[in-house]
């Protein structure tokens, strides 16, 4: 039986320089492929800055923006017809009595200067002198009771203006606080925000430098790969031309096996041998 002619194998190798390279980078890589290392991905995962103490401050305050309803329920107190009342001086009733007291003192006085005219041109306690004291009487409760009224009126009026000058005050407060309390918690909140910008920028900061540390030696292998790559082009290739082995056939094998026993053989029994 005729034993086949092997092939021979013609393959082309990259360049001497470069293949202890490549061998080293890949066994580089190997335990990077590896499911022990796998990359930590927790490392760099993303976060969420939280509420600074400020936007936390300024929701709490929100709450209150509510608050002007005790001003608008006091403005209530000073409208009505009665809300003059309590605006009131104390001290009115002695002024309107003073007054009157004064009022009457000099009603006095000039009723008695005109008694001493009656007297002196001898009309006293005549017709026409009781009809002069009749108009005087008269005429003096009639000014007492104008004297009395302008009095009350005066303090009522002064009353009233009062009562709505709180009014107003009360009605200006209402709407005041809610805008302040308004600007105090949007200044905070712009604040609190600006601060939380801040904290996330430093969160994403470290995200991103933790993902850059976890990725080097695939970034490094890869930039290296990339470079010998490149150098491949430049750096002359070697080729190898060799005859692959063939696997023996049985009956080779069983040629093989007859004839190492012969040889084994004749060492034993030739010349030399054990039985030599």
């Amino acid at each position: 039986m005729a034993i086949p002619t092997p092939t021979q194998v013609t393959q082309t190798l990259p360049s001497p320089y470069l293949t202890g390279a490549f061998t080293a980078l890949g066994e580089r890589l190997l335990p990077l492929l590896s499911t022990t290392a796998a990359i930590p991905t927790t490392t760099y995962a993303q976060q969420v800055a939280p509420e600074t103490a400020l936007q936390q401050q300024a929701r709490g305050l929100a709450t209150g923006l509510g608050g002007f309803e005790p001003f608008l329920q006091q403005a209530a107190a000073y409208s009505g017809p009665q809300a003059f009342q309590q605006f009131m001086s104390p001290y009115q009733q002695q002024v309107i009595d003073t007054t009157l007291t004064e009022f009457d003192r000099q009603r006095q006085i000039a009723l008695a200067q005109q008694q001493a005219q009656a007297i002196g041109s001898g009309a006293f306690g005549g017709a026409r002198e009781g009809v002069q004291r009749a108009e005087f009487g008269a005429q003096s409760l009639q000014d007492r009771a104008a004297l009395q009224a302008q009095l009350l009126q005066q303090g009522y009026g002064q009353a009233q203006q009062a009562a709505a000058q709180a009014f107003q005050q009360q009605q200006g407060l209402a709407s005041l606080q809610p805008q302040l309390l308004g600007q105090q918690i949007g200044a905070m909140s712009a604040l609190g925000q600006q601060q939380q910008q801040q904290a996330q920028a430093v969160l994403d900061a470290q995200a991103a430098a933790a993902k850059e540390a976890a990725f080097e030696p695939y970034t490094r292998f890869g930039l290296v790969g990339q470079q010998l790559t490149g150098l491949a082009g430049g750096f002359p290739g070697q080729v190898q031309t060799y005859n692959p082995i063939q696997p023996a056939s049985p009956m080779q094998t069983l040629f093989g096996t007859l004839a190492g026993v012969g040889g084994l053989a004749g060492k034993v029994l030739g010349k030399g041998g054990i039985f030599g």
